[in-house]
């Protein structure tokens, strides 16, 4: 007999998903999902669920926060009518985004094996 999930386990494994999908499918939409998530469970979670939340809730205003900086820093240079526009739009993506992304995947992995993943930096948002 197999063992039963452990609680809160599916709401890890929709916070992460959420996560991944706003920042890869339907951003704006899948974190307003994500928002209302968080505050419909945010206090009645068991505790595996709610540290996926507050982690996924945590890293996505992180990464909407990231992109608002990428692009003032865009205008402060001169605008998207410049060269130098590409330069830093292909090393946000390389860098910030893709790595935001490992750890959104790294996130729904742990969530799926029923284990707590604390995001480094962008999670402590919200503890």
């Amino acid at each position: 007999m197999e063992d039963p999930s452990p609680p809160g386990q599916g709401l890890a494994i929709a916070a992460e998903s959420l996560y991944l999908i706003n920042l890869l499918l339907l951003p704006g939409l899948a974190f307003l999902l994500l928002l209302g998530l968080y505050g419909r469970y945010r206090r009645t979670a068991p505790p595996l669920g709610r540290l996926h939340l507050q982690q996924t809730l945590s890293a996505s205003l992180w990464a909407g926060g990231l992109l608002v900086i990428v692009n003032l820093l865009i205008i402060a240079l001169g605008g998207y009518d410049v060269a130098s526009t590409w330069v830093i739009v292909i090393l946000y993506f390389t860098t910030v985004h893709a790595t935001l992304v490992l750890l959104g995947i790294l996130g729904l992995v742990r969530s799926l094996a029923g284990q707590t993943f604390r995001y480094p930096l962008v999670g402590n948002l919200l503890s």
